[in-house]
């Protein structure tokens, strides 16, 4: 392999053989080797500017959970027990997959379950011919109830290996385990029990006084809703139909009442845009580590909590009947009140806007779609604990607007969008305010000489702050931003692409807890800039 370097990728994290990658100082450059003229058949390990997992200063134990090579749609099955010799009390739990591959093979979507409960959900890079490595971590604390005793678990990476493609996806999948002791304390605030909603019907703890759910959302599996952002009306000549065009959402309901709404995030994976020369390094955000959607449903406890079965169902708005494409998994995060046996309450408030979309398409010899979608929910409910009544509401506000452009044999074939989710939860007198950006910008053009070129640009955003009585606790402000230029030819064997690309990612995070700044720049696979600025 040439100059390959052995990296992590946490959740969109880049660590060295278990260490922190070392990143020049700001405002220098540390030597790099000077690009090839085009692709050659290596490249670098893939590579991302987020930062890593942190780490607490105390024992750790290692539990291998799943170990397996997949070359077809056999998932793994095993089992797994917490290791003696950290207890159960722990501090942080971070989960890392290792993996390589070589030879030719599409980009593939992955989950791992224990107990039912899916922790952990991914896609993989695509190989070089010479072969490639890569790893993912991610801090899996959360799931403590379900790792606190021994678990069946499954692990599938549906792949394809044939004649043509070779890639054999060789996996392995550990948890590392810091004991809480001394100075390091127990992880604060993790759920007493997490449920898996293996169907829909739920029946929770009655003494429950904090109730989430996350889903696993993802549109993926080659169809046309792995590119739903790119849908169109039926009335519109484009390839990939949807009737009501491209706005998407992600509900869920209790009982058949709506209970939360979300945007979806527009996943971009190692294929996407017909261009994997785009991705080869650079992975775009949430790519390798895929976070779920967190929904508050902490009004509906009180509803929840009277001892029966109630329907818990997902949907996502906008799909076409019968279309398949969607997964989303599902599990439910309890906090119980171990003060009370019952936890009594009420649903005091719901209110719906009128959902919002419009798919408007011109025709023309540029074809053009306009797309505006929204919609508003606010519940609301209040819970008799042990320690008071508390009153928990909810606010969501989604929007979506992109303008989609193509000429005749989608060629060329352009995407501007942007996505809005803002989120208030207010508890007794503290808010935490969470303003969500997902932005999309690209161009995909076939020149005369069967040359493509994509250009494009992605944007993961978020903004929030925590506030009490006017008095603000905490803030963080999130921007991940990618940017790529790449150009091959189309039709011919993979040794005549000729191709070129260049990348660009910057990951800043800032708020009360510090400061992280880091970019990363790529050409023909080769990295060209690693720059720490904080």
């Amino acid at each position: 392999m040439r100059h390959h370097k052995v990296v992590s990728v946490i959740g969109g994290v880049v660590l060295a053989a278990g260490a922190l990658l070392t990143a020049p100082p700001a405002g220098a450059q540390a030597p790099y080797d000077t690009p090839p003229p085009e692709f050659t058949s290596d490249w670098h390990d893939p590579v991302t500017a987020a930062p890593p997992v942190a780490r607490p200063d105390a024992p750790s134990c290692e539990v291998t959970l799943a170990e397996a090579q997949f070359r077809d749609f056999t998932p793994y099955k095993g089992s797994y027990a917490p290791p003696k010799e950290c207890g159960t009390r722990w501090n942080k739990v971070v989960l890392r997959l290792e993996g390589k591959v070589k030879g030719r093979q599409y980009d593939r979507l992955g989950h791992l379950t224990v107990g039912g409960v899916e922790i952990f959900r991914t896609s993989t890079p695509q190989p070089s011919p010479d072969g490639i490595t890569w790893s993912v971590e991610k801090d899996v604390t959360r799931y403590r109830d379900i790792l606190s005793r021994p678990q069946p678990v499954e692990m599938l990476i549906g792949n394809v290996v044939n004649e043509t493609y070779t890639g054999i996806l060789d996996v392995r999948v550990t948890l590392t385990f810091y004991a809480a002791r001394g100075k390091v304390k127990p992880a604060a605030d993790t759920p007493d029990r997490v449920l898996p909603l293996d169907s829909t019907s739920l029946t929770t703890p009655r003494n429950t006084e904090r109730l989430l759910a996350e889903v696993y959302a993802t549109g993926s599996g080659g169809g046309c809703e792995e590119y739903w952002y790119l849908t169109v009306p039926d009335a519109a000549p484009y390839s990939c139909k949807a009737t009501d065009g491209p706005y998407r959402e992600v509900q869920i309901s209790v009982d058949g009442r709506l209970a939360g709404i979300a945007a979806p995030f527009p996943t971009v994976w190692t294929g996407g845009w017909s261009n994997p020369f785009l991705w080869y390094v650079t992975p775009g955000p949430r790519a390798f580590d895929v976070q779920p959607i967190v929904y508050d449903l902490t009004p509906f406890a009180a509803l929840l909590n009277d001892g029966r079965a109630h329907r818990i169902e997902v949907s996502v708005v906008g799909v076409p009947a019968g279309q398949t494409g969607w997964s989303t998994p599902t599990n439910i995060l309890l906090w119980q009140d171990e003060g009370r046996a019952v936890v009594t309450g009420a649903l005091d408030r719901h209110e719906e806007t009128a959902p919002r979309n419009s798919s408007v398409y011109t025709a023309g010899t540029e074809h053009r779609l306009d797309t505006e979608g929204g919609h508003r929910l606010t519940v609301g409910g209040h819970l008799n604990t042990s320690h008071g009544r508390v009153d928990t509401t909810v606010t969501r506000t989604l929007a979506h607007t992109s303008a989609h452009r193509w000429a005749e044999g989608e060629n060329p074939d352009a995407l501007t969008a942007r996505w809005t989710d803002d989120e208030t939860v207010t508890v007794g007198r503290t808010s935490t305010r969470t303003h969500r950006t997902y932005t999309m910008d690209g161009e995909t053009t076939v020149g005369a000489d069967a040359r493509l070129r994509t250009v494009l640009s992605l944007g993961d955003r978020a903004r929030t702050d925590v506030v009490r009585g006017g008095e603000r606790l905490s803030w963080t402000r999130l921007d991940h931003g990618y940017t790529g230029d790449a150009t091959y030819t189309t039709g011919v064997p993979r040794d005549q692409r000729h191709a070129v690309g260049t990348t660009s990612e910057r990951y800043r995070l800032l708020g009360s807890d510090g400061c992280y700044d880091r970019s990363v720049k790529t050409a023909q696979g080769t990295i060209t800039e690693d720059r720490l600025r904080c």
